[in-house]
């Protein structure tokens, strides 16, 4: 019998999608997060041990804001040394070692400690969702969208959960090859597409951010043209939203 992909974070923005296509191909698949049952808690270790019974591979797409993140890996690397996993895939983001953002600095963090757990690994860095910034779009409520006067890469999770288990099927792979979004395009544009999607007529108006986080984005630090291999443009998702 094959044992089940455990997906961490499984209820979350790409969780459910990595879940969704491994259940559409009929794989044996374990989704867990504090909202599953039995609930899982990846911050205190409850519910892990049995959770990674008979598992040989983990996707672990669980994040959280803040050092929780590291916490949550380290009891998650523990358990799986334990259990004797075999591969652990891991989801991260394009530029967390150019763009001195503190949530950027916890992702780095998590990675170092994949790396140095001895469990076999594999970590993809991907370029931000484009379910990301429809939500910063949306939770606007103002008579203007405010939008920051940077470039963005957009990345449909389709793609990108299709990456991870592709990869979760492969050998261990260290730190593999980026995945972006198939264009570099102005967040300006983005957020007038937004705009257009919900029949809004609210102009969109550039916001200027200070400091170095917001020199790197501009630098395009966040960005892998040369890896753009996303799929689905931003107006292609916004339609099928």
């Amino acid at each position: 019998m094959t044992p089940p992909i455990l997906v961490t974070g499984g209820k979350g923005t790409l969780g459910r999608v990595v879940v969704r296509q491994l259940t559409d191909a009929r794989r044996p698949v374990r989704a867990i997060s504090r909202s599953t049952t039995p609930p899982v808690d990846l911050l205190t270790g409850d519910g892990l041990d049995a959770a990674l019974a008979e598992v040989d591979v983990v996707i672990h797409c669980a994040t959280t804001l803040g050092s929780k993140d590291v916490v949550a890996t380290e009891k998650l690397l523990a358990a799986a040394k334990t259990a004797g996993i075999k591969h652990l895939v891991y989801i991260s983001i394009v530029g967390i070692d150019r763009v001195p953002l503190p949530y950027y600095k916890t992702k780095l963090a998590v990675e170092r400690r994949i790396e140095d757990s001895g469990i076999p690994w594999t970590t993809l860095r991907t370029t931000q969702f484009h379910d990301l910034l429809a939500l910063l779009w949306s939770r606007q409520r103002l008579p203007v969208l405010f939008y920051p006067s940077l470039r963005f890469q957009p990345v449909d999770t389709e793609t990108v959960a299709a990456r991870l288990i592709d990869l979760a099927g492969s050998a261990p792979a260290g730190r593999v090859p980026d995945l972006g979004g198939p264009r570099v395009e102005k967040a300006g544009d983005l957020a007038r597409a937004y705009l257009r999607s919900t029949g809004s007529r609210r102009p969109a108006v550039p916001l200027w951010l200070p400091g170095k986080t917001f020199a790197a984005y501009r630098r395009g630090e966040h960005l892998t043209p040369e890896h753009a291999d996303g799929l689905v443009d931003f107006d292609t998702f916004l339609a099928k939203s």
